[in-house]
């Protein structure tokens, strides 16, 4: 064999490595498959536990829906029992609860005299945006500083930042939102006090149901500067307690990294310190971190009902307020469902991502 098919097979060969690393294994496939399977599973088991809620509760639900002028009506009733299959066996009602739910329909709200599927698509992008932010500058700020701590263990500024992740992860967020708002707001008087925009300024265009997304499509720098400051107080009581959870997580997950022999030996070759933190630490606690995200987001979700009651900000933690004061069981079934399958889908995809940059779930 000459030089030139040498070089030119070891060069096919080089590419054929390289491309091989995005080729998913099938160890990988099985592992996708079993998380994929698990999810299912759990999403059925919250269908069970919604379908439940909606039997247990006492009444009538087709007097409750009807209303008293409707429930008097014997076909009407008898037209709602059989949409629902209340007159129907148990296994049968559970089945046609399973087909409403794949055909997007939650029941109707007994509050807003609405579908429950439409009440969400109206306050499910508020709460998004608001989570977004939080999440943004919740992760930032708490991989910062839990590095930061992990690098001075056991230093003065690593025992104050314990304190305070420990502090913000024990207050109350209904606690933490009222002393932010008195502070900010009735005290200082740097932010509004709650609302999704001023009074007198209209919503933009509906786009997406997000006032940010849809001022900035619209070009309405106005309402977008307004809605993001709407949004301040909000997400800063949500971003604390980030903070808290991702500092302690990232500080433990760094302390894990940080006594490895690799970034003992990148330190011996005498690189710089920022190119081992970056390079090796962050990149070897990165799995770590990304298991947190996708669980930190859905806990925004589900936890900004506190959060949205004591600004007023219209979004699904108001919503689901308002139903469970008012017992709206469609109301608190949907955004049960909604908040359930937003975080087993996360859980789902987190694990897959987990799987793609820990090359150890690649099982051959």
């Amino acid at each position: 064999m000459s030089v030139l098919q040498e070089t030119g097979a070891s060069s096919r060969g080089a590419r054929r490595a390289r491309y091989a690393r995005y080729v998913p294994s099938a160890g990988f496939l099985r592992f996708v498959l079993r998380r994929f399977a698990a999810m299912v599973l759990m999403l059925l088991g919250v269908t069970v536990v919604a379908w439940t809620l909606t039997n247990v509760v006492p009444g009538d639900p087709a007097a409750t829906s009807l209303g008293p002028v409707g429930s008097l009506d014997p076909k009407l009733v008898e037209f709602y029992q059989h949409k629902y299959g209340l007159d129907k066996s148990l296994p049968e009602q559970y089945w046609l609860y399973l087909q409403n739910l794949l055909h997007g329909d939650l029941g109707t709200s007994f509050s807003t005299n609405r579908p429950v599927a439409d009440d969400l698509r109206q306050f499910v992008p508020a709460t998004a945006e608001l989570a977004v932010l939080a999440c943004f500058f919740g992760f930032l700020v708490g991989v910062t500083l839990g590095t930061w701590a992990a690098l001075r263990r056991e230093a003065l500024p690593d025992q104050a930042l314990r304190v305070v992740s420990l502090a913000g992860l024990s207050a109350p967020q209904f606690w933490l939102a009222l002393i932010v708002l008195y502070f900010f707001f009735f005290k200082w008087g740097l932010a509004p006090g709650g609302g999704r925009l001023s009074p007198g300024l209209s919503a933009p265009p509906h786009t997406t149901g997000a006032y940010t997304i849809d001022s900035l499509i619209h070009g309405q720098w106005s309402t977008f500067k307004d809605a993001i400051w709407h949004m301040m107080l909000p997400a800063l009581v949500l971003c604390l307690v980030i903070v808290g959870y991702v500092t302690r997580y990232t500080r433990s997950a760094v302390l894990e990294v940080v006594s490895e022999d690799y970034v003992r030996a990148a330190r011996a070759k005498g690189l710089p310190e920022r190119t081992v933190v970056v390079r090796y630490v962050l990149r070897a606690a990165a799995p770590a971190v990304v298991t947190l995200l996708g669980l930190v987001f859905a806990f925004v979700l589900a936890g900004s009902v506190f959060v949205e009651s004591v600004y007023s900000y219209t979004g699904l933690g108001l919503y689901a307020f308002h139903g469970a004061v008012s017992l709206d069981i469609p109301a608190i079934t949907g955004t049960l469902l909604f908040v359930a399958t937003i975080y087993i889908v996360l859980n789902f995809v987190v694990d897959v991502l987990y799987g793609l940059i820990d090359p150890r779930i690649r099982i051959a």
